[in-house]
């Protein structure tokens, strides 16, 4: 039997919840510059996530976040393979840094950074990996139980 729902969980979740997956991406973003990111954004998005979980179990989190953590995971290893071999064509070293300046007429100048696009992958890595351990605890952590195991467990009388 589940519990009873948290009348202040529930009240407050939704705002909660959006500031910290924002806060998440000010993070990620302001990293590679201040304290921060992908790792650092990553946590804190999965701790909304958890949050999520906390307050409506395995459809909650099926709800918020659609795609499979295998998208999140394979594409974050990706990107951050991917940077890294990008360190090997611009700075000689795998995993190099690189920098990109371009003047933009209506914005100025504009810097690009090769640990931009490694936070993210990153970030996206720490987020499937908190889903996937959400979406295995899922059945048993919110009190339902597969169809196919209740049928294995009836005993006849």
């Amino acid at each position: 039997m589940r519990p009873r729902p948290s009348l202040v969980l529930d009240s407050v979740l939704d705002v909660v919840l959006r500031t910290a997956l924002l806060f998440s991406l000010f993070l990620l973003f302001a990293g590679h510059n201040a304290p921060g990111g992908g790792f650092v954004g990553g946590l804190t998005a999965a701790a909304a996530l958890v949050l999520r979980f906390v307050a409506g179990g395995t459809a909650a989190v099926d709800e918020l976040v659609p795609l499979r953590e295998s998208r999140f995971l394979g594409g974050g290893l990706l990107l951050a393979a991917l940077t890294g071999f990008g360190g090997w064509v611009w700075n000689d070293a795998f995993l190099g840094s690189a920098k990109v300046e371009q003047v933009v007429p209506a914005l100025g100048t504009l810097k690009f950074t090769t640990a931009l696009p490694f936070d993210i992958g990153v970030y996206l890595v720490v987020v499937g990996l908190v889903l996937a351990i959400l979406r295995a605890l899922g059945p048993d952590a919110d009190g339902t139980t597969p169809a196919s195991a209740d049928e294995s467990t009836e005993v006849s009388a």
